[in-house]
């Protein structure tokens, strides 16, 4: 078992805005409150960071409720959301999102994973998103960052994200499950690179499988 206690806590040494899911230092201009989280969420995806906030800010500066996304006209969505990527898939979904919002839930986000995963363009990494974020519940949300650098210092050897995330559950103590996303999507970005990899920075290389079994025989 890897010291995983240890390794976030060094972690967040570097990034310490990173140990407290929703105070990073790109803060929104909207409420984090669970309606905003799932529909910037969703826009997230496969979509840079700042075109996320551009889109995110562009579309509750003009609806910013989920009966005025409801009436919204798609056309009208999908041009303010236009800094995302996929902007007519997002438009339609994020429309129909705000539709059983307002209509099913009484304007009322759930706060259960199953329930979540009924919405339109939300998969588990979205949900888990809206769980930590806007419910503050305990969970791992698991995108391509976390994926990454949770195989590479050797914590999980999984496939995909959903696998990692299970992996994840079981290795990490639960008070740490909230900050485990926000510190690696930081740590991937700014020193667990996907090429290049800035071990000599690195403040948990004598955890890291990839730094004693590669980058050390490399160099």
């Amino acid at each position: 078992m890897k010291h995983i206690r240890r390794i976030i806590q060094s972690i967040a040494r570097v990034y310490p805005t990173g140990a407290f899911p929703g105070k990073g230092s790109e803060d929104p201009s909207w409420e984090a409150d669970p309606f905003h989280v799932l529909i910037s969420t969703v826009l997230s995806q496969r979509t840079k960071d700042e075109n996320t906030h551009k889109a995110s800010k562009r579309l509750f500066s003009r609806f910013n409720s989920p009966k005025a996304l409801a009436d919204a006209h798609v056309e009208e969505i999908r041009s303010l959301i236009r800094p995302a990527g996929f902007p007519s898939a997002k438009s339609k979904a994020i429309k129909e999102i705000a539709r059983i919002i307002h209509y099913d839930h009484d304007d009322v986000v759930p706060d259960k994973m199953e329930s979540l995963l009924a919405l339109p363009l939300v998969g588990r990494k979205t949900a888990n998103c809206v769980l930590v974020y806007g419910f503050h519940q305990d969970a791992i949300p698991v995108d391509t960052h976390v994926h990454r650098v949770s195989n590479r210092i050797g914590i999980v050897r999984s496939r995909n994200p959903d696998e990692t995330e299970r992996e994840l559950v079981k290795a990490v103590p639960k008070d740490l499950w909230k900050s485990v996303n926000t510190l690696f999507v930081s740590f991937g970005k700014g020193i667990c690179r996907p090429i290049r990899p800035r071990c000599e920075e690195c403040p948990i290389t004598k955890h890291c499988d990839y730094y004693s079994t590669v980058f050390q025989k490399k160099y």
